[in-house]
């Protein structure tokens, strides 16, 4: 068979030779150890979980060995692409405060641009041209629905699913019967002529698993569509080596891919990059564990912690803690330190499957709130209102002094001892809601209606506004005392059954009546950020 003549019928046009794609892409200028690695999600619109984990690993390995990240948009499925897509991929990392060298939407050197899929077709094509000259591809002209019946007999056999061997039935055509499909017109796929034999194990030595064995592929897979466009394994292969790739970090499902594109580097002639397999996030649901689900867990999506207001730093520290098994030592010891400054290893990524838990990341995000200045934290409760809170919420955060003191008071921000209330924006900004609007009640008063109101009567008849909070509290006690309450909690402790209750239990009334919650920081405190007209004007509201 006349290959080059072949190849110039299934590829009509000239095609430069590949050495000048070599020298377009030409090897890094990097400082010997330096790293370059990618991100390369479909545009899809679904931005997950497992998207970040893997983002940060690449990241912090690229820009600490003084390497290149870059993203890359793999879009020759245009049946999946969403509008918007790569925009919110990009805003989405950026949340997380994950820092791109260049690539789609971003910019950069652009010696190694276009960064998507679709706009390096012509790089593609010169590639399969050149695999068709040497006999390792070939056109397909099997139907859907003959390809559809070959993997119905295959299941039926209970065999391998695939194109191969006695099912591969176009590779063995003839030159005049592949010539009589082209003149009839007959739409063809391109497909690797396979050389690897089932039977045979590779030693394949993986950056996080280390050393495991792979079966040879034989499958004839599609590297190029019937509409010239390449399919994934055809372009991340040629993509990786021009982009000058030295490792690829991706999920363990990719695995089984591994064969495939083991044979293209080594059927294409290229140095293969290293391949790290990370394990899948697992979710415990009740005695088992199992990955976590796009249709069942809300949890996946980046979305979700965007639109609860997760604080960026404590996600990143959390999957670092997933990632690294020795990060959170470091982390207790070095808690103040940029990340930046953790020594990242891929030999210390998990080889089994990693375990998410919601509820530590809800702690994490406690202490890491919990260490802002109430300017911090104003500004990040600003922000993510611009974006998803209601319109009542922004009007709040217009009142910024009196945001601040409910801060202050709120965070412990002013004292010694911090509080850690606060989880994410959305709870934080439900939890102050208190100090501008008149709260709906979460708490039951533990009196009756009668005792309830003569407390409410007997404050407001001596409250002064300019009184400070030892007066104010001499106030309260002696109205406690006045009331049958134990003005001091010593003398409740030593004989309970004399009194209806302490003081305690009067505070409690007030700051039900003031707040809608029975437990708040200082009573007192809250009333002077209210101001008296407020405060009068809720506890008369508690009153009627």
């Amino acid at each position: 068979m006349d290959l080059n003549k072949l190849a110039d019928r299934l590829l009509p046009g000239d095609y430069p030779d590949l050495s000048f794609y070599e020298e377009k892409y030409p090897p890094r200028a990097l400082p010997k150890g330096a790293e370059v690695t990618r991100l390369a999600p479909s545009p899809t619109g679904f931005i997950h979980l497992g998207n970040l984990f893997v983002a940060i690993a690449n990241e912090r390995i690229a820009h600490q060995s003084g390497g290149v990240y870059y993203l890359r948009i793999e879009d020759t499925d245009l049946k999946r692409k969403v509008e918007g897509a790569v925009e919110a991929v990009k805003n989405a990392l950026r949340y997380f405060d994950i820092k791109f060298d260049e690539g789609a939407k971003i910019g950069g050197d652009e010696t190694y641009a276009p960064w998507y899929q679709r706009e390096r077709a012509e790089i593609y094509r010169a590639y399969a041209k050149h695999l068709i000259k040497i006999g390792r591809a070939y056109p397909c002209f099997c139907t859907e629905e003959e390809l559809s019946a070959l993997r119905e007999e295959q299941t039926k056999n209970k065999e391998i699913t695939g194109y191969y061997g006695k099912y591969a039935k176009c590779r063995d055509l003839s030159e005049e019967e592949i010539m009589k499909n082209l003149d009839e017109k007959k739409p063809f796929v391109l497909r690797l002529r396979s050389m690897g034999d089932p039977a045979h194990k590779l030693k394949f030595v993986d950056a996080i698993k280390g050393e495991i064995a792979v079966t040879e592929n034989d499958q004839d897979v599609v590297i190029l569509k019937s509409d010239g466009i390449p399919t994934y394994h055809f372009a991340h292969a040629i993509d990786d080596h021009l982009m000058r790739t030295t490792l690829v970090l991706r999920g363990e499902e990719w695995l089984a891919s591994l064969p495939i594109h083991l044979e293209l580097f080594d059927a294409l002639g290229f140095s293969r990059p290293r391949y790290g397999h990370n394990c899948s996030l697992m979710k415990q649901d009740g005695e088992t564990r199992r990955k976590l689900s796009k249709r069942k867990d809300p949890e996946l999506s980046l979305e979700f912690y965007r639109k609860e207001g997760y604080f960026p730093r404590a996600v990143k520290v959390y999957m670092l803690t997933l990632l690294n098994s020795n990060f959170e030592e470091w982390y207790l010891k070095n808690p103040s330190e940029p990340l930046e400054n953790f020594k990242f290893s891929v030999g210390k990524m998990s080889k089994s499957g990693t375990l998410f838990d919601l509820d530590k990341l809800n702690d994490i995000s406690k202490n890491e709130l919990a260490r802002l200045s109430a300017e911090e934290m104003y500004d990040f409760l600003s922000a993510w209102a611009e974006e998803y809170g209601s319109e009542e919420e922004k009007a709040q955060l217009q009142a910024r002094e009196k945001f601040l003191k409910a801060l202050d008071l709120c965070m412990g921000t002013s004292g010694k001892k911090r509080r850690k209330d606060f989880v994410t924006a959305s709870q934080a900004m439900q939890t102050l809601s208190y100090f501008f609007k008149l709260p709906e009640r979460t708490d039951d008063y533990r009196f009756d209606a009668k005792t309830c109101g003569q407390i409410f009567d007997g404050f407001l008849k001596n409250y002064d506004f300019s009184d400070d909070a030892q007066v104010w509290f001499a106030k309260v006690k002696e109205l406690a005392g006045s009331l049958g309450f134990a003005a001091e909690m010593k003398e409740y402790k030593a004989n309970p059954d004399a009194f209806r209750g302490s003081v305690a239990d009067v505070a409690e009334i007030l700051r039900i009546a003031v707040t809608g919650k029975a437990n708040t920081p200082d009573l007192y405190t809250i009333m002077q950020i209210l101001g008296e007209e407020e405060t009068r004007r809720r506890i008369k509201g508690a009153i009627s």
